[in-house]
């Protein structure tokens, strides 16, 4: 029996924003004035604002003759996640010096042409260019987190990994070939570079993608100096999601305060990780993030998402099946964008899904041997994200644990090495 870890994470108390990241700081001080004013005027949500963000009053009754600019300010900054208002103030001075830096065409010299940097997407490639960073840029956007991740030869692998990004992505395979051999061939010529930098963030598209690079980086004699970006927060962003909302300022930001050396210890722990990847079952897995991945510390939560894409017990879906079948349910029948965008904003705790990759889940589901969703505007030939989808009375009923996804999978998936077959009841 398979087993996955409880994952810490929950669907978003409230719907994400995409906010860019660059604090304004009028607009802060504007904000602490509205609590203030609110908190006298007795507004619960500014009580209980002021009594989770101010450490003098988490734990001690507010007396509003009390009360003043200075805590109200506090507590913005903190809730922004700074430790200080005068922190919160150096910051956005910070970044408002970056921005006229960039309007004004004269930026300080921040990598040089022997850097290569290193991104699981092309999201952030203009902004490193309007930020002023000219090292070479190059994208390896392997979705390892869909799809079989297969052992054998490299050879192998990558005839495995196109096929199956061609055929779910509906990209011709001549095209996805060419772009494979074009990503995979950069990384066997590091040695051209100086210095190269990996831009990530915390999801299990990264992630995974992270750990075969390390394990890539150390299997090779020679490299040049390796360095790494990799967060699941900034500062003033209610709702980090990933590195391309951010503006230009803020990569530089990250640059200056958040890069640093890939240690031998991380190189070790992404071999184990990518080796486990590839197992048959998830228990190697299991181990490693049982051990919390202290080397990479946002990983463990990565591989916990990925694994919950595992069959449950409940009704044998997988976590992006139960959440899109819970949307439907819940709010009616949806265009595939507004799915889409709904399971990102409102649902998905860990969002690491592209539209392609989603549109190839929603497939899947077409496929079932039962429909468990309905296109009503299947007569209309229209692309997915125009298409009306809706809930069946069987995919209610699988929602509740009356029915299980594995008497309708219509063909084997694959969770990493994983193999899910649909004649093979495999629960969680």
């Amino acid at each position: 029996m398979n087993t996955t870890p409880e994952l810490d994470l929950a669907s978003p108390a409230s719907p994400r924003t995409m906010f860019h990241g660059v604090l304004n700081y009028e607009q802060q001080k504007k904000r602490a004035k509205e609590l203030l004013i609110a908190f006298k005027n007795q507004n619960l949500t500014a009580k209980t604002k002021l009594k989770r963000f101010h450490p003098q009053f988490e734990k001690k009754p507010i007396n509003s003759s009390n009360i003043t600019l200075a805590d109200c300010q506090l507590c913005v900054a903190r809730e922004n996640g700074f430790s200080s208002w005068l922190k919160l103030k150096s910051h956005c001075d910070q970044l408002k010096i970056k921005q006229n830096q960039i309007n004004s065409g004269h930026i300080p010299e921040l990598d040089n042409k022997d850097t290569l940097h290193i991104r699981c997407g092309s999201d952030i490639k203009h902004s490193l260019k309007v930020a002023g960073f000219i090292g070479e840029f190059h994208e390896f956007n392997d979705p390892f987190c869909q799809g079989p991740i297969p052992k054998g030869s490299k050879l192998d692998f990558l005839k495995t990994r196109t096929e199956f990004i061609s055929t779910a992505y509906g990209i011709p395979l001549k095209e996805i070939t060419a772009n494979q051999k074009i990503a995979y061939e950069k990384l066997d010529k590091l040695w051209d570079y100086e210095r190269v930098i990996l831009w990530f963030e915390h999801d299990s598209y990264d992630q995974l993608i992270l750990a075969f690079l390390l394990d890539h980086f150390s299997s090779l004699v020679s490299r040049p100096k390796l360095e790494i970006i990799c967060i699941d927060s900034v500062p003033g962003v209610p709702d980090f999601v990933g590195l391309g909302q951010l503006a230009p300022e803020m990569l530089i930001w990250l640059w200056e305060n958040q890069r640093a050396p890939i240690t031998d210890e991380q190189l070790t722990l992404g071999e184990s990780i990518w080796g486990a990847l590839k197992q048959e079952t998830p228990q190697d897995l299991e181990r490693i993030i049982e051990a919390s991945t202290p080397e990479l510390p946002l990983m463990a939560n990565a591989l916990k998402r990925h694994l919950k894409e595992l069959p449950s017990n409940k009704n044998g879906l997988g976590l992006t099946q139960e959440l899109t079948l819970r949307i439907l349910a819940d709010k009616g029948p949806l265009k595939g964008k507004e799915l889409f965008a709904t399971l990102m904003r409102e649902y998905e705790p860990l969002p690491y899904l592209g539209d392609l990759m989603y549109w190839y889940e929603l497939s899947q589901f077409k496929k079932s041997k039962t429909a468990l969703i309905n296109d009503e505007t299947k007569d209309t030939p229209l692309p997915w994200p125009e298409r009306l989808i809706s809930i069946t009375q069987a995919g209610q009923e699988l929602l509740s644990g009356k029915l299980n996804y594995k008497d309708f999978i219509p063909a084997a998936r694959w969770v990493g090495g994983i193999k899910i077959n649909p004649d093979i009841t495999q629960k969680t």
